[in-house]
């Protein structure tokens, strides 16, 4: 057992519904019927984010597809996968969104920000002055977040990813 443990009691883990394909209005995915989903084998699942930047839309979210709390048990060799998975979905982002860099983001336990209790690494499309780290996120529509999705599957599918 993770000895780091937080989950409350009776946490229902949105990422894991999301998974295996539960849509979930009340913890506020409300994933577009799998259309958000980019890339999913069975180590890892990527996702365009439902809450977003002004600036900075469409970003990704990747994790495992196995529920793990955080970086204390996750294993290496799925966190080699989600870095992996983050480095092409880099070139992805770089390509697609004509962006100026990224920036990946990860958070563990409740004193390091973290607010859902499954393992997740955020990468985000960069542009010079977004103000990133100055600004709110707001949940997005899955009609907003369509667009994004189809873009980086198309070019995941078309660099055999």
């Amino acid at each position: 057992m993770n000895q780091y443990s937080h989950i409350p009691q009776g946490y229902v883990c949105p990422f894991c519904l999301l998974v295996s394909g539960v849509e979930d209005e009340e913890n506020k995915l409300i994933q577009s019927k799998q259309k958000d989903i980019i890339y999913k084998d069975d180590y890892v699942t990527a996702l365009i984010a439902s809450l977003w930047w002004p600036n900075n839309k469409g970003h990704v979210i990747i994790i495992p597809t196995k529920h793990y709390e955080n970086i204390f048990d996750l294993p290496i060799e799925v966190a080699t996968r989600i870095h992996e998975l983050a480095k092409t979905v880099s070139f992805a982002l770089k390509e697609c969104y004509k962006c100026d860099g990224i920036s990946t983001r990860q958070h563990n336990e409740p004193g390091g920000s973290q607010d859902v209790w499954h393992y997740h690494l955020h990468v985000y499309p960069r542009y010079y002055n977004d103000n990133l780290y100055q600004t709110k996120g707001s949940l997005s529509s899955p009609d907003e977040r369509v667009n994004y999705a189809e873009m980086l599957k198309l070019w995941l599918e078309k660099n055999k990813i």
